[in-house]
């Protein structure tokens, strides 16, 4: 493939980023680029091991610090103050959507987003859209209606209640490896739509994508002094917000659970979380033969794609009987299709090998538990040690034993291409309904039925906060044209919407206006 490289560009994802010449990743904090004093070495390439990228490991948090510092808690703007601002946005959004159409800048997203979390052309580049259609959606007006606020008239004539979107000022933003461009993009745009200055770290296994994306944006006109963003280790990080716990307004995260609670209780509750996602989908009574080869698709789309590793992805499926004899067949001979030559199966990040085999051993010796597929690890490539490479895996166990004490080995989320398969028939829905409510993370969740009192008696049941029902649901979809994110916890952070950004980015504030003359018999009450 042949693209011209993009003005922004500072890396070359189809030529460069490899042996003697890596990809180069710098800091941003002050308006200013910047590489750190100690440069991260290890950033190996996920397909063959090779080094391809140096990314800043920083130590020094006190240029980060200061920006914190530098935003006043009622941000950068807010319907009261530098309410330019809010088309200013809308115009950046415009220029970067219609940069981000280009072919050329297209396909540098999809190419570097591929180089960086190894997952087929057409899943790269259906981050690279949404993020597109997201900067399309809030183009023009759109970050200005935001800000829309409402009005009630008061008791007398010169009183009135306003209600107001206010930011919450200096903000953080965590983002993980899975989504590299679209998890920190929409977010972060987000954060400042509303007028709050964020700082962002994204998983330096990646963060070269959104250090690319700042790069844009400031190309179409975002002030680069608007922003700050950091290249380091996790537990840098987590000294870094802990010794600006008191200046940090929020911290958005997304990404392991045991991290999101530890970064709660630092900031005293102020976060915003979308974490584990041990996802269901539950496939009912209403058996149709016209729909298995479309439910089995979905089914694989959703535990495989991007290796397994999408916060939305199926963890475990439960079918009814009427469905096992024609539907189990399917999925296995889908998973079969999978391969590292298109990358429809394709690196693990987070998990290795030993620890993959390690808790489908675990699983395996619950009983009754029946290997379907899989179960082994990908041959003939170069992939590194220290990420796994493992076959597409189902493991079939009985729904009894989730109540044997098996509940939380069958539930503990592994980030790849593994999901529980377990059956029920139609007495069984009450437990099936137990489990559901049992689990302890609620983002994504499917029912797939045409049968709208089973819909409406699994819906009612169950809280996740983006929840697809119909023969065609799924629990993995893009974010740009609905709310993603858990539901259940008041901490829970949504993406994409207005709605999303408005719950996530900002705070209500009342101001009551009492205005007007004083009644010329008006007196000093005797009683208080």
């Amino acid at each position: 493939m042949t693209v011209k490289l993009p003005l922004f560009a500072t890396v070359d994802p189809f030529n460069g980023m490899t042996g003697s010449s890596p990809g180069i990743v710098q800091n941003l904090a002050d308006g200013n680029w910047f590489s750190s004093d100690t440069v991260r070495n290890d950033i190996l390439d996920p397909m063959n091991g090779d080094l391809f990228l140096t990314v800043p490991d920083s130590h020094d948090a006190a240029p980060f610090i200061s920006g914190l510092e530098r935003c006043p808690k009622y941000g950068l703007h807010n319907p009261l103050h530098n309410t330019e601002r809010y088309v200013h946005l809308g115009n950046v959004c415009a220029r970067a959507a219609a940069l981000l159409a280009t072919p050329d800048v297209e396909a540098f997203f999809t190419k570097l987003t591929q180089r960086v979390m190894p997952k087929s052309w057409q899943q790269c580049l259906n981050e690279v859209i949404v993020t597109r259609v997201f900067l399309e959606n809030f183009s023009g007006d759109g970050v200005r209606f935001l800000g829309r606020g409402f009005s009630n008239p008061g008791d007398r004539t010169g009183q009135e209640s306003r209600g107001y979107r206010w930011p919450f000022g200096p903000v953080v933003v965590v983002a993980p490896f899975n989504f590299p461009l679209e998890i920190p993009a929409l977010q972060t745009l987000g954060a400042l739509f509303m007028g709050n200055r964020p700082l962002v770290k994204v998983d330096s296994k990646v963060s070269v994508v959104f250090e690319q994306f700042l790069r844009l944006l400031i190309q179409c006109g975002l002030d680069p002094s608007d922003i700050d963003m950091i290249h380091c280790q996790g537990k840098d990080m987590g000294t870094l917000i802990e010794s600006a716990a008191d200046r940090i307004r929020l911290v958005q995260f997304t990404g392991s659970s045991a991290v999101a609670e530890r970064l709660s209780s630092t900031v005293n509750g102020r976060v915003r979380l979308e974490d584990a996602g041990f996802d269901w989908k539950v496939i009912g009574p209403d058996f149709d033969p016209r729909w298995v080869d479309y439910v089995a698709w979905q089914s694989d789309e959703d535990a495989y794609n991007a290796a397994g590793q999408k916060c939305s992805a199926q963890s475990i499926l439960f079918v009814h009987d009427n469905w096992s004899e024609s539907l189990f067949p399917k999925l296995a001979n889908l998973a079969k299709r999978r391969s590292l030559a298109d990358l429809t199966v394709g690196p693990v990040l987070s998990w290795s090998n030993d620890q993959i085999s390690a808790h489908v051993a675990a699983v395996m010796k619950v009983p009754g538990a029946e290997l379907l597929f899989g179960g082994t690890t990908l041959s003939d490539h170069n992939i590194p040690d220290c990420y796994g490479a493992y076959q597409p895996t189902a493991i079939r166990v009985p729904l009894a034993r989730f109540a044997d004490g098996y509940f939380d080995l069958l539930t503990t989320e592994l980030f790849g291409p593994f999901q529980i398969i377990t059956s029920y028939n139609s007495d069984e829905i009450p437990q099936v309904l137990e489990l559901l409510e049992r689990m302890s993370h609620h983002l994504t969740a499917a029912v797939v039925s045409a049968d709208v009192e089973f819909q409406n008696r699994v819906l009612a049941a169950t809280v996740n906060g983006t929840t697809y029902c119909g023969m065609r649901a799924r629990t993995t979809g893009a974010p740009q044209n609905h709310w993603f994110g858990p539901s259940g916890d008041p901490r829970g952070a949504g993406i994409g919407t207005p709605e999303a950004i408005i719950s996530t980015w900002s705070a209500h504030r009342e101001i009551v206006f009492d205005q007007g003359t004083i009644q010329p018999d008006w007196t000093i009450p005797s009683s208080i």
